[in-house]
């Protein structure tokens, strides 16, 4: 019988982390799960140090490609009715998957539900900000100015992850923002209120501290989910949103010396001043000035 629950680490030069990861995952009270680690092409000891877990986990492998590639390979092996997400450098609390599947079941309108975390800072528990407190529901409004959904606290159906399209791969980074938003336009995501999942922040190569101006990838995001057309309330929301980040961006460019690229990201909101429905091809204006074609984005995460 295939397991209830398919889990996935992707990981690139993450030990000794990712291997304190997966002994969260193993340590679950839970046991109806298969574990998938995706090494994104590790040059470190990752695969070495992962032996000891034998066929606890099931170990994939490929070439640097980013954590949505990554996450996206694992998907596509796991056998699980349900997907939940671990990040190399996050853990879980033993009661993670029973509390999370046991809901899941327990609703089974519900295709996508997250848990509180607790945040640590160099080892050090910090309060999240009033803006990251995590919405429940109809997420999609909140959601629209920064992401407030954790992947290390996610879980859902494998049916609604494929249906969504996944994650983009040529986003380096905030490629979770732009899938929760795709699911959030129709689908209500809940929030299980205990603390199940450890979030370690502070080390050096965290995804959201190695690319400047994360917004410049929200506006891709934004772009897309105008472009692919929203309904009244939302679309407006949406657009406010676009407009104010891409005045901050066109604002920065110009500080830099960066005419063209300010006047490009002016184009971008202009488009939709227009309420132009045009879709496009997919290879915005902003990623070709930024050198980021769909081919080559991934691999740069």
């Amino acid at each position: 019988m295939p397991p209830v629950v398919s889990v996935i680490i992707p990981t690139f030069n993450r030990l000794p982390l990712v291997g304190e990861a997966v002994e969260s995952v193993l340590a679950q009270s839970y046991s109806d799960f298969e574990l998938i680690v995706v090494d994104d092409g590790s040059t470190d000891d990752t695969q070495k140090g992962l032996a000891k877990f034998d066929s606890r986990l099931r170990l994939l492998t490929r070439a640097r490609g980013g954590v949505a590639a990554a996450r996206n390979l694992g998907v596509s092996q796991a056998l699980g009715r349900y997907v939940a997400f671990l990040d190399s450098d996050d853990l879980w609390r033993p009661k993670k998957l029973e509390i999370q599947t046991a809901f899941m079941e327990q609703h089974p309108e519900v295709q996508i539900c997250q848990t509180e975390e607790i945040w640590l800072r160099n080892g050090v528990r910090v309060n999240p900000k009033a803006k990251h407190q995590k919405p429940s529901g109809d997420i999609f409004f909140r959601s629209l100015e920064l992401c407030l959904v954790s992947p290390s606290a996610v879980m859902m159906t494998k049916a609604l992850l494929e249906r969504s399209g996944g994650f983009d791969e040529t986003f380096p980074v905030c490629e979770d923002y732009d899938l929760w938003l795709r699911v959030a336009v129709e689908h209500s995501v809940p929030l299980i209120s205990e603390p199940l999942v450890i979030k370690r922040g502070g080390h050096a190569d965290q995804l959201s501290r190695s690319t400047w101006a994360m917004d410049r990838y929200r506006v891709l995001t934004l772009q897309k989910l105008l472009r692919a057309g929203l309904s009244d309330e939302r679309r407006a929301a949406a657009l406010e949103v676009l407009r104010s980040k891409v005045f901050v961006l066109a604002q920065g460019a110009r500080k830099r010396g960066k005419e063209q690229q300010a006047n490009e990201y002016v184009s971008m909101r202009a488009e939709f001043d227009q309420e132009s429905v045009d879709v496009g091809n997919g290879n915005s204006r902003v990623r070709v000035s930024e050198g980021l074609s769909p081919e080559d984005a991934g691999a740069l995460a």
